[in-house]
């Protein structure tokens, strides 16, 4: 397969052919008691243990743990003398949450992070290479970095990041 040893020109690093891929979109809905059934096909590659948090553009960030992990990483070395970098990283820990998948594959969303990110019921949930994206349904189908995301536009975003 071509991703297994694709050189990717942001980084010029290969794709480790150990890790999951979390991929596709799935629609699904949040019950009366804030849970969501995780996508089978997304819920084995997660993992029983992840991180929830508020993301760009108006979605939820699902992170399994190994993932988080690097997060954490990268923020810790953000320099605490600038203003910026404590208001980034303050705003991802105080919405970040720890989480786990039940038996029935159902995580439970802060209502607040629901509250955050437009989400009532109807979701549309996205594996997106090492996480997942929730968003808000209504909220989804009208965004520019979502659904909206014309082909003419998709063509310019491949020339400026696609081999």
């Amino acid at each position: 397969m071509w991703w297994k040893s694709a050189v990717l020109p942001i980084k010029n690093h290969k794709i480790d052919e150990s890790k999951k891929m979390l991929i596709g979109e799935y629609q699904n809905q949040i019950d009366a008691k804030n849970r969501m059934i995780v996508p089978a096909k997304l819920r084995d590659d997660l993992g029983y243990k992840c991180v929830i948090t508020k993301g760009l553009d108006d979605c939820l960030i699902i992170y399994p743990m190994q993932t988080w992990a690097k997060q954490e990483e990268l923020l810790a070395e953000l320099p605490m003398v600038d203003k910026d970098a404590r208001a980034f990283r303050r705003f991802i820990y105080q919405n970040a949450t720890d989480c786990e998948i039940d038996k029935q594959g159902r995580v439970l969303i802060p209502a607040s992070l629901l509250e955050k990110a437009h989400i009532e019921k109807e979701l549309i949930t996205i594996g997106n290479l090492d996480r997942i994206e929730v968003w808000a349904k209504e909220v989804y189908e009208t965004s520019e970095s979502g659904a909206k995301l014309s082909e003419g536009a998709f063509e310019n975003l491949s020339e400026k990041f696609m081999v």
